[in-house]
């Protein structure tokens, strides 16, 4: 089936999962589509069954607490951030519930943290003021950058290209192969006054990159020129927190939670929104992503929703 207007319009919850007790952090579909991981404050973490739409396993990280977290390339295996004892990213065997490796460095709270779509290759940003490049295979990190304000960070679908936002005003754009001698292309955008940049993501194609903020507003710009494309805006966030924002695999359309619970589509072409999804979310949803193999999406407050589209609607 092909992503329309007209499908998104009939997206409804499918299923919903109470497992957390506190607000879910960070949601990430695996690579394959067939499982989703997520993390939440009450330091649980739930992998779900995206074909059978159940919870698959249930794991813990009382002593360090998780933030964001990311699958890896390798089976049974994510990448977490700490909320306890200091912010040392993790690498977590999710068979056994055992660390294979800690990446020291940041020295305040991790607020961005991607895996390369290619290699063992891997991102963050934090609240220290600086992004590091790291590898999952060393300890070390074997690239540091100091940046103002809030650094945001991602890798182009090709993972040869990672993109950082600078004191939410510019883009950079670095190779991955000679980062070191500083970025091939600065994109200058119109600083937001009113909220921060809160999040940074090419598009599948790789032909758009999207800024999510803590305010109510999202923007997208042409990942080639760095040109303003669209605003999206109509949703809430009036306890101006991190909103993810997310794309279809097939880059028609940003999604987007709100405070209010509500989620909110747009089309990437035109700017137009598609339609206003009412759920059974009760508090702010703070993680939506899409599935990258299968129809359908996911998001998260204090519980999970999985979205299926109903075709008895069209």
């Amino acid at each position: 089936m092909k992503l329309t207007d007209q499908v998104i319009k009939t997206f409804k919850t499918a299923k919903v999962f109470r497992e957390n007790q506190d607000v879910i952090n960070s949601i990430n579909f695996s690579p394959q589509g067939d499982t989703l991981i997520s993390s939440s404050d009450d330091d649980q973490i739930v992998i779900y069954d995206c074909q059978n739409g159940t919870p698959k396993k249930n794991l813990n990280s009382k002593k360090y607490g998780v933030g964001l977290i990311n699958y890896t390339h390798a089976q049974n295996t994510a990448i977490h951030s700490s909320t306890k004892v200091d912010d040392t990213l993790r690498y977590l065997s999710l068979h056994d519930n055992k660390y294979i490796r800690y990446f020291p460095g940041h020295t305040k709270k991790v607020v961005s943290l991607c895996m390369s779509p290619i290699d063992d290759t891997f991102i963050s940003g934090s609240l220290d003021k600086t992004i590091r490049l790291w590898d999952l295979r060393s300890p070390n990190c074997h690239g540091l950058m100091h940046l103002p304000g809030r650094p945001v960070a991602g890798f182009d679908p090709e993972g040869l290209i990672f993109a950082a936002g600078i004191n939410s005003e510019q883009i950079k754009l670095y190779d991955l192969r000679s980062f070191d001698k500083g970025p091939f292309a600065t994109f200058k955008l119109q600083a937001d006054r009113d909220c921060d940049w809160t999040g940074l993501k090419f598009s599948p194609d790789g032909k758009l990159i999207l800024l999510s903020t803590n305010g109510q507003t999202l923007r997208l710009v042409d990942a080639f020129q760095g040109g303003p494309l669209q605003t999206f805006m109509g949703f809430t966030n009036n306890k101006k927190i991190a909103l993810e924002a997310s794309f279809t695999p097939d880059s028609q359309f940003v999604l987007n939670g709100s405070t209010d619970g509500k989620v909110h589509i747009w089309n990437t072409e035109t700017g137009s929104k598609v339609c206003v999804l009412t759920s059974d979310h009760t508090a702010p949803i703070q993680c939506m992503q899409f599935n990258p193999k299968y129809m359908m999406m996911a998001s998260a407050c204090t519980h999970m929703g999985f979205w299926l589209p109903n075709l008895d609607d069209m």
